[in-house]
């Protein structure tokens, strides 16, 4: 494929098979934690993706965990690849679930009661939003253009932002739970998912990091799937040195994208899992 990585050539890591309670109906699942606008390791990852899931017999599913867009070079390229339909990806079905980086774009673009604190924080630093408006801005040849809906459909597309506004926010095959931040301990799932993710911070399924993370004494059964914290932020959480190692009833696949230039997955099969990493010139 194309390399928009600056002439550097993206490599994959494919880790052994671990063992582990993940009872998904049968089905090959690959997970894809957050992207964060890192394309280039995005496309070679998907194409290993395909490659692999060609080669299994096992109805076969691929799930992207959220966090596609902000911080890294080129989300709106990021974008394009997640929209792609199925037999580009070599996979039975997709499923694209929501994280809070979606949720933000999408409650700033509307009318909502939360519209002015998601567009404040989604524009802000921390969050990244300021790159990706340059982008639609520069993708639209109009430097001023407003953030809304028309710049949205304009600038992505109609196939792009039908995938925006129909993300879902969990998907559940068998014992596994596949969400972007996790699960409340102690809170019925069924209801904790419930939650819109037109309520902003009350979708909290998608914000919430350290009272998942620290919590040891499982989730009802579930096998919980999920991105949001990256590798430093998970450490100082769990002390746990791999934060793609299942734990604690959990598997986190935030890699750091824009941060060090990893892109992982996993792919889950029944009782065991393997990570693959696409690795960018920033992580070598």
């Amino acid at each position: 494929m194309n390399n928009p990585s600056g002439g550097y050539p993206i490599s994959i890591d494919i880790s052994g098979w671990r063992e582990a309670p993940f009872a998904p109906g049968g089905e090959c699942v690959f997970a894809v934690g957050d992207v964060h606008g890192c394309a280039a390791q995005l496309g070679v990852l998907l194409d290993t993706v395909a490659g692999i899931a060609r080669t299994v017999a096992a109805p076969s599913r691929l799930v992207f965990l959220g966090d596609l867009i902000d911080r890294g070079p080129d989300s709106l390229g990021v974008l394009d690849l997640w929209a792609a339909d199925t037999p580009a990806r070599g996979v039975d079905r997709i499923h694209r679930l929501m994280g809070n980086h979606e949720m933000s774009l999408l409650l700033a673009i509307g009318d909502g009661p939360h519209a002015p604190a998601a567009r404040q924080l989604w524009l802000g630093e921390h969050m990244g939003g300021g790159a990706v408006l340059a982008e639609m801005r520069a993708r639209a040849g109009r430097p001023d253009a407003v953030l809304d809906h028309s710049l949205l459909a304009e600038t992505m597309g109609g196939k792009v932002t039908n995938c925006l506004q129909s993300m879902e926010t969990h998907l559940r095959l068998g014992n596994v739970l596949f969400v972007h931040g996790g699960l409340r301990p102690m809170v019925d799932a069924t209801a904790y998912l419930s939650h819109a993710w037109t309520r902003f911070r009350e979708a909290e399924w998608a914000w919430i990091m350290a009272d998942f993370l620290q919590w040891k004494g499982g989730f009802g059964g579930l096998r919980v799937v999920h991105g949001h914290t990256p590798p430093v932020r998970h450490f100082e959480l769990t002390r746990q040195d791999d934060p793609h190692c299942f734990m604690h009833d959990r598997l986190g696949l935030d890699g750091g994208s824009s941060r060090n230039g990893i892109v992982t997955a996993a792919q889950i099969e029944e009782g065991r899992y393997r990570i693959l990493r696409a690795l960018g010139p920033a992580a070598r």
